[in-house]
């Protein structure tokens, strides 16, 4: 972690954030939340050196000693360091040690040092402080509070009033991670003339002594240094982390403090009361933040209440109710939003009373709230806006419907899906669709035949597909919808063969199949279109003989296309892609059509394709795609091993690429190609 990761500068001209509660956290919060935080870099770094890492040889500690010794490259000595990190002994913390002024090697020998549970680790550490300058007894100072080595409190303490920042900088951290009575005593001592440049170091590391303090019992040791700076001038940050930590080190007796800042105009610091809000437990707490709710200004209130909602308190929810009543939008709003999260049912009224306030932003929010509020009540208030005689409330009670997965609708849903309302009808038959299953396909199909309007149509097209395919076995649905058939108008037998397409199988196929010779226009173009749109290639000989045999040039391009698609299946062995390519190949007039076919061609690596390729490879329109084609075939046919017989049938094809293509990249895979076709040619 580098330092500028490790350390938070003061807000230089920063204006008051608005609900950016993210922000304020990470500025206030730094110095106490997480103990990883404040660690010198090599905190985790021996678990990075050794993690993953091979277990050496029983018996390869004198080995690795001996590089260490030796005139070995850097690379070595380091590989020697990181496996001495997993089995070193007493026996190697000298030879680690020697390394601790080497500029290239002192961090690797710390690495290995760390890990090593020897007393001597840490008198050769504090020997070390004596003799280094400059990074490497940075490093040192690092490792001593990794270790933290409580002997060596005297000697950090001397270094913080070392004239090189970065030594008395790291001093004040070591000491934070020892985090013992002198430690602390040490750094609120130097902090009084402490330079700017070191006040936030010797800060954090008397955070980590009050935090370390804390946890040993010494509550009040701990208050002392908290207060200590709640009461100096210093960044947001170091009084927003002295305030959390007041708080929290007095227990219960820190809700007066809590009391105290939720009152307070800086909003960094009340912003660290809020927060802090969220790690006390209990009814109390809440009682605190609730009775500072109104005398507060928007944003803060705003924040105030979002706490609320995340504590899931039902004793907040009278205060939360009265202010999604009345105040500013955006308080009401917030309200609102946090009544799910509580999730209690006595929300419910309030919210359905809300649905119907004047400002389109309250309503709106109401709703969604409603949406995500748990439980019968809730669903019981939806099921009462989509009873109601007025559309737009049965609308909105649709969505909330769909939003709540609410399945004990679906009755309700068949009535209004068979009703009179225009808009509500097509937006039931959905709902069905979504919520249904197989079990509603009878209901589905008996609605599907008193309907007329095309959104009405298309709906139950949409929902008869949701509960067919939401089936185990979704073929199982198709006899129920090919006996519809012969019972249905034009527009509805429409929905019934679109909805087998979606479907597929043989019977489904036969059934639309079939339907091609209805007499009436309508029904004839939707049972050519589900052909044509068919995904399984038993398909293929209809598409064909449709092909061939309709007059319509748009029905013939579908079929056509269809076909083509299903000829590029990779499903199919490779002759029989080309030969339905060759069936379709006389069939072919327009560019997109030539396009298809030399797609399907492309995949099958075959001369026999690449034959069928060539004329189009003078063809201006589709040469590109003609070259596209050839060129993927010639370079999987010239991978083979025994392609000498195969190669000089390449030759002609891949000089017309190469001459002709106006793309230059697959001009050169061409020429390649070339070279290696005649190649093997020779070799024949």
């Amino acid at each position: 972690m580098s330092k500028s990761k490790m350390r938070f500068s003061p807000a230089e001209g920063r204006e008051k954030p608005v609900h950016a509660l993210g922000m304020v956290i990470a500025l206030v919060f730094a110095f106490a939340v997480s103990p990883c935080f404040w660690a010198w870099p090599s905190c985790g770094l021996a678990k990075a050196a050794t993690g993953g890492q091979t277990i050496p040889p029983a018996g390869s500690e004198g080995k690795l000693i001996a590089v260490l010794k030796s005139d070995a490259p850097q690379k070595e000595k380091a590989d020697a360091c990181r496996q001495l990190a997993v089995i070193g002994t007493k026996d190697a913390v000298a030879p680690l040690a020697a390394l601790l002024g080497d500029e290239k090697l002192s961090h690797m020998a710390r690495y290995a040092l760390e890990t090593i549970l020897q007393p001597a680790v840490d008198e050769a550490l504090r020997d070390a402080l004596g003799k280094l300058k400059g990074r490497p007894l940075v490093g040192v100072i690092g490792s001593i509070g990794v270790r933290r080595d409580a002997k060596a409190v005297g000697a950090l303490t001397k270094m913080l009033q070392d004239s090189d920042a970065e030594v008395a900088q790291a001093a004040a951290r070591a000491l934070g991670r020892i985090g013992n009575r002198a430690a602390a005593k040490a750094l609120q001592a130097a902090l009084a003339n402490a330079s700017a440049a070191n006040k936030l170091d010797m800060c954090e590391g008397l955070f980590r002594c009050a935090e370390a303090l804390g946890i040993q019992g010494r509550r009040d040791e701990a208050i002392a240094i908290y207060d200590q700076f709640r009461s100096v001038e210093a960044p947001h940050q170091v009084r927003g982390g002295a305030l959390r930590g007041a708080i929290l080190a007095r227990g219960k007796d820190g809700l007066g403090l809590l009391r105290e800042h939720l009152r307070n105009d800086d909003y960094i610091l009340f912003s660290a009361a809020v927060q802090t809000a969220a790690e006390l437990p209990g009814a109390e707490v809440t009682g605190v933040l609730t009775a500072e709710l109104n005398g507060l200004p928007e944003d803060n209130q705003i924040l105030v209440i979002q706490e609320l909602g995340r504590r899931a308190d039902a004793a907040a929810l009278p205060a939360l109710f009265a202010l999604a009543k009345s105040g500013t939008q955006a308080v009401r709003v917030a309200a609102i939003r946090a009544l799910p999260e509580i999730g209690d049912a006595s929300a419910v009224p309030v919210v359905v009373e809300l649905l119907a306030d004047a400002d389109r932003q309250i309503s709106q929010t109401a709703q969604e709230a409603l949406g995500g509020l748990p439980g019968r009540e809730a669903d019981a208030a939806v099921m009462a806006m989509f009873n109601s005689t007025e559309t737009r409330r049965r609308l909105a009670a649709l969505e909330l419907i769909g939003r709540r997965r609410m399945t004990i609708s679906i009755a309700e849903l068949l009535k209004a899906a068979g009703g009179a309302d225009p808009e509500v009808r097509p937006a039931a038959i959905k709902a069905l669709g979504e919520l249904g299953g197989p079990a509603e396909l009878p209901a589905l199909l008996v609605l599907l035949m008193d309907l007329k309007a095309s959104q009405d149509l298309d709906a139950a097209r949409q929902a008869l597909s949701d509960v067919c395919l939401k089936a185990e076995n979704p073929e199982s649905c198709t006899q129920k919808l090919i006996d519809m058939l012969g019972k249905a108008q034009p527009g509805q037998k429409v929905v019934l063969l679109r909805v087998l397409s979606a479907i597929g199988g043989p019977k489904a196929l036969e059934a639309v199949h079939g339907s091609i010779d209805n007499p009436g226009q309508e029904v004839r173009v939707a049972a050519i279109r589900a052909l044509g749109t068919w995904k399984t290639t038993d398909a293929a000989p209809y598409l064909l003989a449709l092909v061939k045999s309709v007059s319509e040039p748009s029905d013939k391009a579908l079929c056509l296309r269809g076909y083509l698609s299903l000829a590029a299946h990779p499903g199919l062995p490779a002759g029989e892609r080309l030969s339905m390519c060759q069936q379709a190949a006389g069939l072919i007039e327009r560019d997109d059509e030539k396009k298809l076919l030399l797609g399907a061609l492309g995949s099958i690596n075959s001369l026999d394709a690449v034959a069928l390729i060539v004329p189009y490879l003078d063809d201006p329109a589709v040469r590109a795609e003609a070259g596209t084609a050839c060129v993927a075939i010639a370079e999987k046919i010239l991978k083979k091993r025994n392609n000498t017989k195969l190669a000089p049938n390449l030759i002609e094809p891949l000089e017309k690429v190469a001459q002709n293509t106006t793309d230059a990249e697959l001009a050169e895979r061409a020429k390649a190609l070339l070279r290696q076709a005649r190649k093997s040619a020779r070799n024949k």
